[in-house]
């Protein structure tokens, strides 16, 4: 169980072996409400996950005995450790291939170490355990309706959501938490096929990368919404790179519904995302 609710002393496992580091983030942690535990070596983490339980790992790659991701490989492949334990890399090794890697592996997020200031890796964690609780409730929530019989069936009535995106990664772990909450999606990896998809139709949502070769997102949404389908349909837009005032001027510029940075962002995330939506477009009267 998570049981961060905003007061509650939530227990993080911290993966550290710089003693001076280690100590500025501890006492960042413990200010803040968060019972962190520190450890340097990759062989503590799995000595200490065994010993006690965690809300949240926060796990260093470049680490003593064992490197970051041979820990990640061995909380996610042996059956003796808890395969719901949830891992948040945090890490100088913050490149796309270092991000995809970890991810691939089990990670249930990423924070890189130079792009957030300690105050703002508490807020990310925070985050993260707030995400964390949400998707064990609504597990919880969806467990309950299967066993009752009131489970979503698949059919008119599911939502069809047409997701643009060219990584490989993202379209399997965005496409898969979609499935999971009860969505039909239809991934395309290159702008022109999912060009040709949005203009042919059929789709309650767009989610476009915003770059991508050969055709980008903006004339995706562009094109779109010259048609009488989709001139109203919801779009939320996905990037890398782009920064906080570029993501902002798409809002306005495109019409679009949400922006999202995919790399600093969970799955779950993203589905909240979505949900939010629907919901918005149906108090406000339209037909989705």
């Amino acid at each position: 169980m998570f049981p961060y609710n905003g007061t509650d002393m939530s227990k993080i496992l911290f993966v550290e072996d710089d003693p001076f580091i280690a100590e500025i983030y501890k006492k960042k942690f413990e200010t803040s409400g968060l019972n962190a535990l520190n450890v340097g070596t990759g062989k503590d983490v799995l000595r200490a996950v065994q010993s006690d339980t965690y809300d949240l790992i926060l796990l260093d790659l470049v680490i003593p005995e064992m490197s970051g991701k041979d820990v990640l490989k061995e909380l996610r492949t042996n059956p003796k450790y808890d395969d719901k334990i949830k891992i948040v890399v945090f890490s100088n090794l913050s490149s796309e291939e270092d991000r995809e890697e970890c991810l691939s592996l089990g990670a249930n997020g990423f924070i890189s170490k130079t792009d957030f200031t300690p105050s703002e890796v508490v807020e990310e964690i925070q985050r993260f355990l707030r995400q964390f609780a949400e998707q064990e409730k609504n597990g919880s929530h969806k467990a309950d309706k299967e066993k009752s019989g009131l489970s979503k069936s698949v059919g008119s009535l599911t939502k069809r959501i047409l997701f643009i995106e060219d990584e490989d990664v993202f379209v399997e772990m965005f496409g898969k938490r979609l499935r999971d909450e009860g969505y039909e999606v239809i991934a395309k990896t290159d702008g022109a096929s999912g060009l040709a998809a949005a203009l042919e139709g059929g789709f309650d949502m767009l989610i476009t990368d915003i770059m991508m070769p050969s055709v980008g997102g903006h004339e995706i949404i562009s094109k779109l919404r010259q048609t009488e389908h989709g001139k109203d349909l919801p779009v939320i837009v996905l990037s890398a790179s782009l920064e906080e005032e570029q993501m902002e001027k798409i809002m306005k510029s495109d019409s679009v519904d949400r922006t999202f940075l995919k790399t600093q962002r969970t799955p779950s995330e993203l589905v909240y995302a979505v949900n939010e939506v629907f919901k918005e477009r149906a108090v406000r009267g339209e037909k989705i």
